[in-house]
């Protein structure tokens, strides 16, 4: 029987990628544990290896194309001592699949992942056919057993994300991309498709009014939402050629949904504090003069103000283990290692590399792994062990000239320091004004999580360290 291969899903929030390269050809044999392909996802470029021994019968889906469905087949493998032209020939048919080598993580649990990937656009040449004309009639057919499977027909979806108990609402792939684009909600729609299923010329009449159901009642005491505008009342704001349409890539519509996510069901609140850093600059002078150099001149180290901030902060959640959480619905979790994000600047967005254990790590440890993960984060070669999890994060503006902002909690995570840039500035002491370099930071707490006071601990714990930096090498 040959088996299929999918697109895996090689992060929790993945829903679709891009098949970059294909390192195994049509005919190709192909051993457990080979590099078959390199799959991009919104935040890396990543190896799919086979888990079976076979011969690549048939590619389905070639290489450079992208947004590709999880779970949508993209290639057919037939197992040794079978008839590779058959396999072929029986592409999508009866075979066994596989969708993710084992060294990648697991799918996303049913009925958030799922729901997700169910609703994720297509742009198979049968949704591109049903644009055209209205699909011919068709006999009955099962749904299909496996969910966000290929984003074929008779999938089920509930809309844009619902979970896994709501009724059932059966779509095609063009249906659920062009009421996305129009923030409609598929269960709104009545589908005149075969067996109700909702198709191209039912979102394009319910875009008009009609054909759309009455919206389902909020539960009692559930908050009011205001819709947001859709994507042609804004363009109807403005003149057509006044501006350069741009369509969004993966990266950029995950960093919106986490966000969105992010500000709706965490309770943020904000702590900013000045730390005097004189004594920090005049170390890490000292430091990397006193660096060691190899035989072409080049230091072994080159210490950042944002080195220092990773181990202060590191160091203050150890000293407030309290702070150093992260909030489940059935309780807390209590992370024994200070687990530092760093949001790194790329093209289209941003990603976070984590560096792991920062409290027992020495500055110029800490200043050289950041260094190597921002180059591989830029790069997207990152695994997403990597830049997935973290107990805080931090948000370095300084570099821009920024004083002072406010950052958005990256979820599990219950904390992340904003830091502004560090200036001259005029303080008063013992009745005298002087100059002083100073660096405003703010810490954004979840309140669920962390308490006002707590919160004040651990900001007041970091101020302790960033300017007496002395107590980081002890």
């Amino acid at each position: 029987m040959p088996i299929n291969i999918l697109m895996p899903a090689l992060s929790p929030t993945m829903e679709k990628g891009n098949l970059s390269k294909w390192l195994k050809k049509e005919g190709d044999a192909v051993k457990t544990g080979d590099v078959i392909a390199e799959i991009e996802t919104d935040k890396a470029t990543m190896e799919y290896e086979a888990v079976d021994d076979g011969v690549m019968a048939k590619i389905v889906v070639p290489e450079g194309t992208n947004d590709v469905a999880v779970n949508q087949l993209i290639a057919v493998m037939a197992q040794e001592g079978e008839d590779v032209k058959a396999a072929a020939a029986g592409a999508g048919q009866g075979a066994t699949s596989t969708a993710r080598a084992p060294s990648t993580p697991p799918s996303p649990p049913r009925g958030e992942g799922a729901a997700q990937q169910a609703a994720a656009p297509s742009t198979s040449p049968q949704a591109a056919k049903e644009a055209k004309s209205p699909p011919p009639p068709q006999a009955p057919r099962a749904p299909s057993p496996q969910r966000g499977e290929g984003g074929g027909e008779g999938v089920r979806t509930n809309g844009h994300g619902a979970g896994a108990g709501a009724n059932r609402i059966f779509s095609s792939p063009l249906a659920r991309r062009l009421a996305k684009d129009a923030n409609i909600e598929l269960g709104r729609i009545q589908g005149t498709g075969p067996h109700g299923r909702v198709i191209a010329r039912d979102v394009e009449a319910a875009r008009s009014g009609q054909g759309l159901r009455a919206p389902a009642a909020a539960p009692a005491g559930a908050p009011l939402i205001a819709p947001s505008m859709s994507d042609q009342q804004i363009r109807a704001l403005y003149d057509d050629g006044s501006y350069e349409f741009v369509p969004h890539d993966g990266m950029r519509r995950t960093i919106a949904q986490r966000l969105i996510a992010s500000v709706q069901t965490i309770p943020h609140f904000y702590l900013t504090i000045d730390c005097d850093i004189g004594k920090l600059l005049e170390a890490r002078e000292e430091i990397n003069t006193a660096a060691p150099k190899d035989k072409d001149g080049k230091p072994a180290y080159k210490l950042s103000v944002n080195d220092f901030v990773i181990k202060a902060l590191a160091l203050a959640l150890q000293r407030v283990p309290e702070a150093n959480v992260s909030w489940t619905d059935a309780g807390m979790l209590k992370h024994k290692h200070s687990d530092v994000g760093v949001a790194v600047a790329m093209p289209n967005g941003l990603i976070t590399p984590i560096i792991r254990n920062a409290e027992t790590k020495s500055l110029s440890a800490i200043s050289n792994e950041m260094k190597e993960l921002a180059a591989r984060g830029r790069a997207r070669k990152l695994k997403p062990q990597e830049y997935q999890g973290g107990t805080t994060s931090i948000s370095n503006l300084g570099m821009y000239g920024i004083k002072d902002f406010t950052a958005v909690i990256n979820p599990p995570q219950s904390t992340i320091l904003a830091v502004g840039t560090g200036e001259e500035r005029a303080v008063v002491r013992g009745g005298k004004i002087e100059a002083a370099h100073i660096m405003s930071v703010t810490m954004s707490c979840d309140h669920r999580a962390v308490d006002g006071a707590l919160g004040a601990m651990l900001i007041g714990a970091f101020k302790a360290l960033i300017e007496n930096p002395v107590m980081m090498l002890v």
